[in-house]
């Protein structure tokens, strides 16, 4: 299969679809790989290292000519054009809450496998996980820069020191993201709140986190006394397919510590707060209600070397699956890869962002993959 490695276009984002490491096994499985020119310089690899694993180096238009896409980040303005119909794009795609991009997407009929959708055979998230774990740990590292007063913060060292209490760490979310923000925050020293969900989670959370780590459940009064207690809210909820729910109105922010930080993981689904927006990695911040906000969609890409490697190394087997097998075989081998599509074609398969987009919703059936 000729596979396609587009240079990424996002604001800030310097990761690259495939490391050298996986762009030399699928030339190894006789597949042909084109990567675009400088689509590596981010992570230290340069054209050259990807032709040497056995890569086919084009012109960024040409990367586009493949059967099957590999990117990182969502089709941004001005890509769409460059998408061949009849062809798979496999990344993350972050469609929901995106109505004008879905049907834009939609209208070069090609065939969306959302990352952030896969499921493995334990119902986990696969390719979304590694970056969740980055995200989760950024967060604390970001959060704890900000709290400083040439950041804009009210001026609390995250660990404290003798004389000073540390800081208070308030994480809503109890997946990948929120249990690696907490963990870090807690080893630093900080005082640590994680709210979630289920109650299933709550529980099992204090065998990982240790019982420095205060767990609960996110009630809206639980959320209202930890957020008004708080120096940084770290946003980690990930529902897929639906928009974030939005755990900190506007009310709420307007009342917590002046200087506080919020660091809103989960702005690519809306974010937790009503007072965040998508901010960039050029411009990360800006203070709403007295409060710093941190709202970068694509956190991982700060490190983007440890981000390149740890997605390149989840989305492999999968694209050595499409890859090898054809689309259609490895998404009817592949209940979970199957989860993951959100565009058949052109046709809308997810139910969400077909209502969302006003196109009919047509679910993925075995006929399509016969």
């Amino acid at each position: 299969m000729r596979i396609g490695i587009p240079r990424e276009s996002k604001e800030g984002e310097r990761r690259v679809g495939l490391d050298l490491a996986a762009v030399a096994a699928l030339a190894k499985d006789g597949h042909e790989v084109r990567v675009a020119e400088g689509a590596g310089l981010g992570v230290g690899a340069d054209d050259a290292a990807f032709r040497a694993a056995g890569a086919r180096v084009v012109a960024p238009a040409e990367a586009w000519d493949a059967e099957l896409v590999v990117k990182v980040k969502e089709i941004q303005p001005g890509e769409w054009a460059s998408l061949v119909p009849g062809s798979t794009l496999f990344s993350f795609q972050h469609l929901v809450g995106e109505p004008q991009l879905a049907r834009e997407v939609a209208a070069r009929a090609v065939t969306a496998i959302a990352y952030e959708m896969v499921r493995d055979a334990r119902g986990g998230i696969p390719l979304l996980a590694p970056m969740s774990v980055i995200a989760g740990r950024l967060a604390v590292q970001v959060g704890a820069h900000l709290l400083t007063l040439p950041a804009g913060g009210n001026g609390t060292l995250l660990a404290g020191c003798p004389g000073a209490p540390p800081a208070r760490v308030l994480v809503l979310g109890g997946g990948h993201a929120g249990t690696h923000a907490a963990e870090v925050a807690s080893a630093i020293g900080a005082k640590v709140t994680i709210l979630t969900r289920s109650a299933a989670t709550r529980d099992a959370l204090p065998a990982r986190l240790g019982p420095a780590v205060e767990t609960g459940l996110a009630t809206p009064e639980a959320i209202e006394r930890h957020a008004l207690a708080a120096d940084l809210v770290v946003g980690a909820v990930f529902i897929p397919g639906t928009p974030t729910p939005k755990l900190l109105p506007r009310s709420l922010v307007a009342r917590m510590k002046r200087g506080a930080v919020i660091v809103d993981i989960c702005i690519d689904a809306g974010g937790i707060a009503e007072t965040s927006r998508p901010t960039t990695l050029a411009e990360p911040t800006f203070v709403a209600e007295g409060v710093v906000h941190y709202c970068v969609p694509n956190m991982p890409a700060a490190v983007a070397r440890a981000g390149a490697a740890a997605l390149s190394a989840a989305a492999l087997p999968y694209v050595r699956a499409l890859a090898g097998k054809g689309i259609a075989r490895a998404l009817r081998e592949d209940a979970g890869l199957r989860e993951g599509v959100l565009l058949w074609r052109g046709r809308f398969t997810h139910a969400g962002i077909a209502a969302e987009a006003g196109r009919p919703f047509a679910p993925l059936a075995e006929a399509d993959l016969a």
